[in-house]
Formats: C-alpha cells, structure tokens, sequence
C-alpha cells in the first residue's frame, strides 16, 4: 500500500515555530519516526510539505497512493478547494493536526476539509500521524 503525506502552510518550521504549541521535533523527525513504523507495516509513504494551496491539490491529483494523510495546517479552516480535492481522489483520507484545534482561537474550531475525511486526530502531536498511518494500513488490508 503507498499512502501520500501530506503537510501544509508552516509545517515546514516544525521545531521552531511555536515549539510551546508544536513542540520541538521537525518534520525530519516526524518523517523518520513514520518511516519506521511503515516499514513495520509493509507500508510505502511519499511525504511532501507545500506552503501553497495549489501545489497540495496538484500533489492529490498526481502523486500515486491509496490513501492519504494530510495535515492542511490553516487551510483546513477555509480551503474548499482543498476540501474538493481530496473528496474528488475517491481515496480514504485521515486529517491530523498536532494541536488540539478545538483548544485554540475559534477560528481555528471549523475545519471544511474534515468533511472530506475518514476521520481526524487533533491534539496527539506526532502519535497523530502514527494512528491515522495504523488506520490506513488495517484498511487497505
């Protein structure tokens, strides 16, 4: 099973940015950590990380996988056409964010891109990733 990684706007400065939010591990991090467990998994992952709108939705349509893992970071609050792309792929889709968005300014409690996933983890940090990598695997089989 190939499933695609997808984060979004800022995601890139994990470490630096609001380590008091997101902590203080990088995407490198987050990459090597889920690496080792798809691997365990018999799983394939491609990872990418944009700050751009387009290129996320270009990455949907294009990149070859089963399944997808997308962190959108603030787009998750707005982007319909993020919504319409991953609904459009007609693959199962789980939405993580690090924070518990819910906890945060209200702004960030609507999430329009939920709707086009399986499900969404908020607030795990990093163990996040490793369950919606655990779900999609048992459901691809």
């Amino acid at each position: 099973m190939k499933i695609l990684v997808l984060n979004g706007p800022n995601l890139g400065t994990l470490g630096r940015r609001e380590p008091e939010i997101y902590g203080t591990k990088t995407l490198a991090d987050l990459e090597q950590l889920l690496t080792g467990r798809a691997k365990a998994l018999g799983v394939e992952l491609r990872f990418r990380q944009s700050n751009h709108e387009g290129q996320l939705i270009d990455w949907i349509e294009t990149e070859p996988s089963e399944a997808i893992i997308i962190n959108p970071g603030a787009l998750s609050h707005y982007s319909l056409a993020l919504a319409d792309a991953l609904r459009g792929s007609g693959k199962p889709v789980v939405e993580v964010h690090i924070s518990n968005v819910f906890s945060r300014e209200p702004d960030r409690h609507r999430m329009v891109t939920a709707a086009a996933a399986k499900g969404v983890i908020s607030g795990l940090g990093f163990e996040g990733y490793l369950a919606a990598l655990d779900y999609l695997a048992k459901l691809g089989g």
